[in-house]
């Protein structure tokens, strides 16, 4: 029988486990969990004889991959797939899907309810600001980008964004304006919400030279991957620039610095709460297991990334 592996060092909701099981068992598939484990031996154990497996943040490296001599496919539940080793995959000959537009909405509040925060002071008591009529830029239009910009609309934003794999008409059918470069977009924007995926061009893109295009009062919101900030470079940056804040649900390596220098210009997330909802974590768990059951039952390869 088609073994099924969740794992999960930090687990889906309760809520998920019995709607993820039902389309595996569905499927003629057996289920077996793996949650909140704490070394790695844990997961080389449990990969031993798997066909596929599911995971959320956690890493299949090309370590994991060796142990599981069975392995047809992995699932990320979530958009980003910068945790599995995809040259080891496509090596072995395991496919790796994510399961896009699943957590979107979830990211999308958290970034618009990281700017209310920020903006209000952190509900400090004192007189803060209102995001209407700001100006706020979408750094990669995908589909939590769109949900962005749904909501900024919604505070009565003017929202723009620049994605270079989309054309302008793709962006402005949606009421939102397009630039032709990502140095347009952070001069024109005080909020810039971003997107991009962590990968060999976009790692440390985000520095001082474009960040320092933001008009006064600027805000970054980061959403993405802590890796796509050249760090040392924010840091100088907001040694330069006192009314520039910075706000992330992915706390940065060098966090203490922020502590240190920043109070009041910055918030990092204790952990990457983006798709920490119910409805996200159910969402990309089923999807994750309608794709298994799809690709290893019809050869459903939709969503493959390597």
């Amino acid at each position: 029988m088609t073994k099924v592996l969740i794992a999960t060092e930090k687990p889906f909701a309760a809520e998920a486990i019995p709607q993820i099981k039902k389309v595996i068992e569905s499927a003629g598939f057996e289920m077996i969990l793996l949650e909140k484990y704490s070394d790695k031996s844990e997961l080389l154990t449990a990969v031993a004889d798997v066909d596929a497996i599911i995971i959320r943040s956690d890493k299949i490296t090309e370590e994991v991959i060796a142990a599981a001599k069975n392995l047809k496919i992995v699932v990320r539940a979530g958009a980003g797939y910068d945790n599995v080793d995809l040259a080891a995959a496509t090596a072995a000959g395991v496919t790796v899907m994510n399961t896009p537009g699943q957590n979107s909405n979830a990211v999308a509040e958290l970034a618009v309810g990281l700017m209310v925060m920020m903006a209000r002071g952190f509900y400090n008591g004192k007189a803060g600001t209102e995001l209407k009529d700001r100006t706020i830029g979408i750094h990669a239009y995908g589909n939590v980008g769109r949900y962005v910009g749904q909501i900024a609309k919604g505070f009565g934003m003017k929202v723009y964004a620049f994605d270079p794999f989309l054309t302008k008409e793709a962006i402005e059918k949606d009421g939102v304006i397009a630039v032709d470069s990502a140095e347009e977009l952070y001069a024109k924007c005080q909020y810039i919400s971003l997107h991009i995926p962590a990968n060999d061009k976009t790692k440390e893109s985000i520095g001082y030279d474009i960040l320092s295009k933001m008009p006064k009062g600027a805000v970054l919101v980061n959403t993405a991957r802590k890796e796509v900030i050249h760090e040392a470079e924010m840091i100088k940056l907001m040694e330069d620039r006192n009314d520039f804040s910075y706000i992330s649900d992915i706390a940065p390596v060098n966090k203490d610095i922020f502590a240190e220098k920043f109070e009041g210009r910055f918030f990092f997330t204790p952990k990457k709460m983006g798709a920490q909802t119910l409805e996200a974590n159910v969402n990309a768990g089923v999807a994750g297991a309608e794709q298994i059951a799809a690709f290893i039952n019809n050869g459903d390869s939709t969503y493959k990334v390597n």
